[in-house]
């Protein structure tokens, strides 16, 4: 393994990712009522948190905002922001709720069926589903500094991507033209920060992500193309 780094977890930093799994949980629950399955993706599903780290909630399939919305806030949630985000043109709108002031809590969703290769985003940052969650699994994945972190008992390891592209796709399960292109919109995104994001819209309380979509739809051809696949 190229450049590999050990890093040993102390009792702080355990406790910090049981409480932000127990966070994900508490939401991923609330979903599962109304049998609204989810995955948890990320530093949480790989286990190198920080406290600043984001619990990310996403349901892998469309869902009806107003419903979702009304679910969630009638379960003790807070809705501080709602943004449509679609980060290129080929790529599927998404709806994100953000349930803190603080943005690091979410819950988002695709707007249309989403591609196979839009989907191994989240097997690429680390996913897992909730009963793989409940049963305190760990996954290996990529976080946003492009380093490949592969979970152990006591920490995890992490290795600098680029040289370990072969190993990262044989870890993750995933082909390394993939893992290449990851690395591309990451590259991206580092450069040019939010301007990376192709289209980023913020939606009032009262406002639905499908009404917003449908505007879209009917004023630009490519993103009617890309519903259409």
């Amino acid at each position: 393994m190229g450049l590999e780094v050990k890093v040993v977890y102390d009792e702080d930093r355990w406790n910090l990712l049981k409480n932000l799994r127990s966070k994900a949980v508490g939401i991923m629950d609330v979903l599962r009522i109304r049998s609204i399955e989810s995955i948890v993706y990320g530093s949480i599903a790989r286990g190198d948190v920080k406290p600043t780290s984001d619990v990310d909630i996403f349901i892998p399939y469309p869902v009806s905002s107003a419903i979702l919305q009304i679910h969630l806030e009638e379960n003790g949630f807070k809705i501080y922001r709602k943004v449509l985000v679609q980060a290129t043109p080929r790529y599927v709108p998404k709806a994100y709720i953000y349930l803190d002031e603080e943005e690091l809590t979410s819950v988002s969703f695709p707007l249309a069926k989403m591609r196979k290769e839009e989907f191994e985003f989240y097997t690429l940052a680390g996913r897992l589903d909730y009963s793989m969650l409940k049963e305190n699994h760990r996954v290996p994945g990529i976080n946003k500094e492009l380093k490949l972190i592969i979970p152990t008992k006591e920490g995890h390891l992490e290795m600098p991507l680029k040289p370990n592209i072969d190993l990262a796709a044989k870890i993750i399960g995933l082909d390394t033209q993939t893992i290449r292109n990851r690395i591309r919109v990451l590259e991206k995104r580092r450069e040019h920060g939010r301007t990376g994001v192709y289209r980023e819209i913020d939606l009032s309380k009262d406002e639905n992500f499908e009404d917003i979509l449908s505007y879209l739809e009917s004023r630009d051809p490519a993103l009617r193309r890309r519903l259409k696949t």
